[in-house]
């Protein structure tokens, strides 16, 4: 009886907080529409990119910063430290979708890049930046509309931002090393510190505090929804300025962001592929399974766009090929939830 009251509260707080509103179904259109508007800046506005440039300390932008800061903070909020206890319960989803996030998805990225991307260094980083930031938002997100276990969801993401701290640049580090690639460690270092470190530590300490004042109702139903507007306001706002720096390079080779999209795309399918078969292999039941897949085969674009942007500067062509990541998860991850409903109804995974 416990249990089921606990479940009622939690679907009855979760359905206002995790719900895909119609701004967010349809947010690559908005993405598409931010890049031409930056883009008709860069067009008519003179000087605007160096003007946004101009406002740096110690080679970082302070409106980039700022708006990367606010995409951030929001995702940390989801981290439960007391869901981390319940780790034992039922380890191995959890342990699948680490795998997928941490081993294959990186090594998958890393090749691809190699193979598709020879000689162009700062797309073969964007790529590995992608591949190498397991998502700690917007998969709460996915796994309520494929209606999946959202406990295994917290205690995922709450591990995966745990684990982003301490495997993020050793793993970027390594696979562009093996190719070759020199990049500023420490750059990537500070965009740890600043962009996860710091809204970890603000998200935990802000959580703790609202709750103990306000209530977790008020917090799930009220703050949380309004700091996730501010963080997508911020993505929006973060593609209109990196557009509107790069728009004559874009308009004179388009062929970048197709290039780089080749990869990604390429990742996505062998990645969501690979989770859909070691998931039946394990014999996972759906709610399980669909987390793992979800989960196992998404992207942190927030940090991958601020590591970049940290590594190579605002108006980077690396900067640019992570905001194509973003460009593509949302329908790729609306299509993965459709293809598990699909799927469950065909009983390719046990039933719950």
């Amino acid at each position: 009886m416990v249990e089921t009251n606990n479940k009622s509260k939690e679907t009855k707080s979760s359905k206002k907080s995790e719900g895909l509103s119609k701004f967010e179904k349809y947010l690559f259109l908005w993405v598409g529409i931010c890049i031409i508007i930056g883009i008709i800046i860069s067009q008519t506005v003179p000087g605007i990119g160096e003007a946004i440039d101009s406002w740096q300390i110690r080679g970082i932008s302070i409106p980039i910063a700022i708006c990367l800061f606010l995409m951030m903070y929001p995702a940390m909020l989801n981290i439960n430290a007391t869901e981390l206890k319940k780790l034992g319960k039922n380890p191995q989803p959890i342990i699948l979708t680490l795998v997928s996030n941490w081993i294959v998805a990186p090594i998958v990225g890393a090749g691809l890049a190699a193979i598709f991307l020879q000689g162009n260094e700062q797309l073969i980083v964007a790529v590995i930046l992608l591949a190498s930031s397991p998502c700690t938002a917007m998969v709460l997100v996915w796994g309520y509309l494929a209606e999946g276990n959202q406990e295994q969801n917290v205690i995922t993401t709450s591990v995966n931002t745990i684990t982003i701290i301490f495997g993020y640049v050793p793993l970027v580090a390594l696979l562009t090393g093996i190719q070759n690639i020199p990049i500023d460690r420490v750059a990537l270092l500070i965009s740890l510190v600043v962009f996860i470190g710091l809204p970890l530590l603000l998200g935990v300490v802000s959580k703790k505090i609202i709750v103990n004042r306000k209530g977790e109702e008020w917090f799930n139903n009220t703050y949380r929804p309004f700091i996730g507007n501010v963080a997508i306001i911020a993505l929006l706002t973060t593609l209109i300025v990196l557009f509107s720096l790069n728009g004559t390079s874009l308009i004179e080779n388009p062929q970048e962001l197709i290039l780089v999209s080749i990869p990604l795309l390429l990742g996505f399918a062998i990645v969501v592929g690979y989770n859909l078969l070691i998931t039946k292999l394990f014999r996972l039941k759906y709610r399980e399974a669909i987390i793992t897949v979800i989960i196992g085969s998404s992207s942190h674009f927030e940090i991958a766009i601020a590591s970049a942007v940290a590594i190579y500067g605002v108006g980077s062509v690396a900067a640019l090929g992570t905001t194509m990541g973003l460009f593509w998860e949302v329908p790729i991850m609306l299509s993965v939830v459709y293809l598990g409903k699909y799927l469950r109804k065909r009983n390719f995974w046990l039933s719950n």
